[in-house]
Parts: structure tokens; sequence; C-alpha cells
């Protein structure tokens, strides 16, 4: 099932997926527009962020699933995208199961993720940011802040894991690809050229 109206940002840390949502924040001041992320500021999402700073150590499944928790609140639960949809408004969210299967493939079998995720519904767009591991690893030294995913290693890993799972997504819903490289103005551009042509904006 497709999701009208939900839009979704992904990429490998440092990407610049937030920085672009934020761009398009402002932009769409004036429309019904929600805009979200995973992990959630839900319980259960604030206790992923403890995993991903590496304050609780927890087997690779276990994390898994509790991603897949997460997001299953932040779909159904109270004020959550479900509920925003119903509203008539745009929903943004900066990552969602693909995240979850590429970063966690990357740690454990990749059945368990795409078992876990294959339940939920897609969104009608992915923006999916393609940057290389090293650039990453430069981009996230300059924010000054590491978790427990930032690793050289890891990213390239998790940047290959993406790159099949949106060639496997291609034939069930829209996914525009994002060189990540380009300059923040560039990519705002082409992700407004898409989103100007959406309904809803158009009003």
């Amino acid at each position: 099932m497709i999701i009208s109206n939900f839009i979704v940002f992904e990429g490998i840390d440092g990407a610049g997926t937030t920085t672009q949502l934020n761009i398009l924040k402002d932009k769409l001041k004036c429309k019904p527009a929600w805009f979200t992320f995973e992990p959630t500021t839900r319980e259960t999402g604030v206790f992923l962020r403890k995993v991903l700073k590496g304050d609780i150590v927890l087997h690779p499944d276990t994390t898994a699933r509790l991603f897949a928790a997460d997001r299953c609140e932040h779909l159904y639960g109270k004020n959550g995208i479900m509920e925003h949809i119903q509203k008539g408004e745009l929903v943004f969210c900066d990552r969602y199961i693909f995240s979850n299967i590429a970063y966690q493939s990357s740690e454990c079998d990749n059945s368990l993720p795409e078992e876990l995720n294959k339940s939920f519904p897609l969104p009608q767009i992915v923006f999916y940011f393609d940057l290389p591991a090293d650039i990453s690893i430069n981009r996230i030294t300059v924010r000054g802040v590491t978790e427990i995913y930032e690793k050289k290693d890891f990213l390239e890993k998790t940047r290959l894991n993406y790159i099949g799972i949106m060639k496997k997504y291609e034939a069930l819903t829209q996914v525009v690809y994002i060189n990540a490289e380009k300059s923040i103005e560039s990519i705002a551009e082409k992700i407004w050229s898409v989103i100007e042509n959406l309904p809803m904006i158009k009003k």
C-alpha cells in the first residue's frame, strides 16, 4: 500500500536530509505540511537515541525490532503520520523503513529487517541522498557528535545496502535519486522541482 502525500528523505549519516527538510519546511510554511523524523521523540525513540549514542548496548536483532516498534507507533499512534494524512496534510519524514533495512542489515541477517518492515505502507515519494562514506565521515567529524553507526566501514556497507534497496523499491513507489555531493542550493532546486508538482502544492 502507498500513502498519498507521504514523502520520505533517506541517506546515510551526513547526507544532508535534515538540511533539505528544513529548507522545504520554510518554503511550505503556508501549506498544510507536517515534518517528522525517525527515531521519534516518543518513548521508543528516546530509548533508541540512547542506543545510537552507545549509552545502552543491545543485540542487533533487538535494535532492529525496536526501530520497527517505534515506526509502528509513529504511523498509527496519537498525533502520528496517519492522523496527519487523514487531516489532509503533506507529511515529510526524515528516514523510514529504508534506513531500518539498510542500517540493520549491516549488522544482522537482512531477512529480519525486511520481515519487520514488510507490512508498513510505502510513501508516495522517496528522495534517496547518495553520498560516499568518506565524505560522510568528514561531514560528521565537523559536526562533532558521533553515534555508534558512524564509522567508515559500516557506512560503506550501509550505502551499498541502500543502493540495493532503492533499486528494489523503484518498482513499488517513486524513487528520486539525489547526488548528495552537490551544493545545498542545487539539491534544494531538484527537490522542489518534484514537490511543486504535487496537487496539494498547486492548490
